[in-house]
């Protein structure tokens, strides 16, 4: 199947189908506490953060979804528009599609039409690729194409295992990695596809100097699940192994927490399973810098176009300010100063894997301010 078709295919079942992971981000094992005189006013509560040299006004990205057909294309100039307007980031999806059709990049580039100088977009090529010869060319393209402010590399492995058509060489990655944070002038943010990034990950990835995570862990949308529909035409075998596999990973907030104390000093951003601003404030409370929302904005636009998508982000945004407020935090840094209680199972999975919880809690309050380390340049040597 063509590049293009299977893009279509990915926004069809996006909207139509259940392909959400069936267990949970965890979200719900963490509680901020409630002070009943917050001694502040809701409208002064300040969202704001600094991200790629830019400030944001809410610690939002809608994070990389579509490209390579047309329909993409009106996707992604609303989402464009919308972000703009409301000063957040976000970022496309897959740009192979471009790059290895010259006549399908507008379906990229439209952002910057839309959107204007002032949002803040993250260009997106997948692991795969590096692993088959892409490099610095290839992704020096990738940003000029929607003249990006930081260039995302997208690890699916989990989604290749199961795709008819699935590049699952991932030899070699690290090093195209390494060589891409080395030789372009943009920061590299390494993703996962809804499957998380943990522990052992972000220690790889720290080692060879990735400053940016984006977690995108379980509990969200399961592209697993995505091909599991793709396969059921096509090959029976593979789709049952896809259901096997597919609540398959590391739970969103256990990634973000793992991320955080493999590499201290990185920019994270927590995305899969993002479905309200109180997840949002909860993500951020934990350890995150930004929060990445994908398919809530996809069937916001099925729903109601562009106005869908502004309703729902104006709502988190609105939802972030209120945890704020009632738990006495002015901003995003006081947030993370407050209590914050991580309720069993999740304790004691992270114990286990190696994360000393208290420790860890007390290090992110006097430490590490939100955005702190989401500037270009790097963490300190």
């Amino acid at each position: 199947m063509s590049t293009p078709s299977r893009k279509l295919d990915h926004i069809r079942l996006a909207v139509d189908a259940s392909i959400e992971h069936s267990r949970r981000p965890l979200f719900e094992l963490v509680e901020l506490v409630h002070v009943a005189v917050p001694e502040n006013s809701l409208k002064a509560v300040d969202l704001r953060v600094e991200f790629l040299g830019r400030v944001l006004s809410a610690p939002i990205m809608i994070t990389g979804m579509t490209g390579g057909h047309s329909v993409a294309a009106k996707i992604n100039c609303s989402i464009a528009r919308a972000a703009a307007e409301l000063g957040l980031a976000m970022g496309v999806g897959s740009q192979r599609a471009g790059l290895e059709h010259p006549e399908l990049a507008y379906t990229y580039s439209v952002v910057r039409d839309c959107g204007g100088g002032d949002v803040v977009v993250v260009a997106n090529i997948g692991a795969p690729q590096l692993a088959e010869g892409y490099g610095v060319a290839e992704a020096r393209k990738a940003i000029e194409m929607v003249d990006a402010d930081a260039l995302a590399v997208h690890l699916n492995a989990a989604q290749e295992s199961f795709q008819p058509e699935g590049d699952t060489n991932y030899r070699g990655v690290l090093a195209a990695i390494k060589n891409l944070v080395e030789n372009i002038d943009v920061p590299v943010i390494v993703k996962e596809t809804g499957h998380g990034i943990g522990l052992e990950a972000a220690l790889m990835l720290g080692s060879i100097g990735v400053n940016y995570f984006d977690v995108s862990g379980a509990g969200g949308t399961s592209w697993v699940k995505v091909e599991y529909y793709r396969a059921l035409t096509v090959d029976k075998k593979l789709a049952e192994a896809a259901r096997t596999f597919s609540d398959w990973g590391i739970a969103t907030l256990q990634a973000t927490i793992e991320a955080r104390w493999a590499v201290p000093y990185s920019c994270i951003i927590a995305s899969g399973g993002i479905r309200s601003g109180l997840d949002a404030a909860k993500a951020i409370a934990a350890g995150a810098d930004l929060v990445g929302v994908a398919l809530p904005v996809m069937r916001a636009y099925s729903e109601r176009g562009e106005e869908g998508i502004r309703e729902l982000l104006e709502t988190y945004m609105y939802e972030i300010k209120t945890a704020l407020f009632l738990t006495g935090a002015r901003n995003l840094k006081e947030l993370r100063e407050k209590p914050l209680i991580i309720h069993e199972p999740l304790r004691s999975i992270l114990e286990r894997r190696g994360v000393y919880v208290d420790l860890y809690l007390d290090t992110l309050r006097k430490r590490v301010t939100p955005g702190k380390w989401c500037k270009p340049g790097g963490r300190p040597s």
